[in-house]
């Protein structure tokens, strides 16, 4: 499973977002497509950050809340939100979901161009998928087990 890396299993054809863009017309693209969230990029297509459906309950409310009509896209946006670089391995992404509440990781390059991105089900199909061909079957089931175990474990 240590092979296995971002740019094995990321997708590439994504829906991305513009900051500019009117935040009731992502949200209703969102919805349209029936995704979670997008990657907000710039005209270049350098990564800028996410615009989730948390994102989205907060323009909800910021509209109920102070009667504004509209508002953009960056000015909602995660601009926290974690990457991983192409050569990520798989191990190390499963972790990254595991430890954090991310549902989608985008891949960028080293100048914060977009590849990609990753979500929690391509990792789980990439894993299942190597764990049920590969010799090292029983390490692996034993490694991810052990993550398992380790996200319930009492902390002291």
């Amino acid at each position: 499973m240590t092979s296995i890396t971002a740019n094995d299993i990321m997708v590439k054809r994504l829906i991305t977002l513009n900051p500019d863009m009117d935040v009731h017309d992502a949200v209703k693209l969102l919805l349209k497509n029936r995704i979670s969230g997008a990657p907000v990029v710039d005209a270049s297509g350098a990564y800028l950050g996410v615009f989730s459906e948390r994102c989205c309950l907060g323009a909800i409310l910021d509209a109920a809340y102070e009667q504004l009509p509209t508002h953009r896209v960056g000015a909602f946006m995660d601009t926290e939100a974690k990457t991983i670089s192409a050569d990520t391995q798989l191990l190390s992404i499963a972790q990254v979901f595991l430890l954090t509440s991310a549902r989608r990781l985008p891949v960028v390059d080293e100048s914060n161009r977009l590849l990609g991105q990753i979500s929690r089900r391509d990792v789980i199909q990439a894993g299942m998928k190597q764990i049920n061909q590969g010799p090292a079957r029983e390490s692996s089931v034993l490694y991810l087990s052990a993550l398992g175990d380790r996200q319930h474990a009492p902390i002291s």
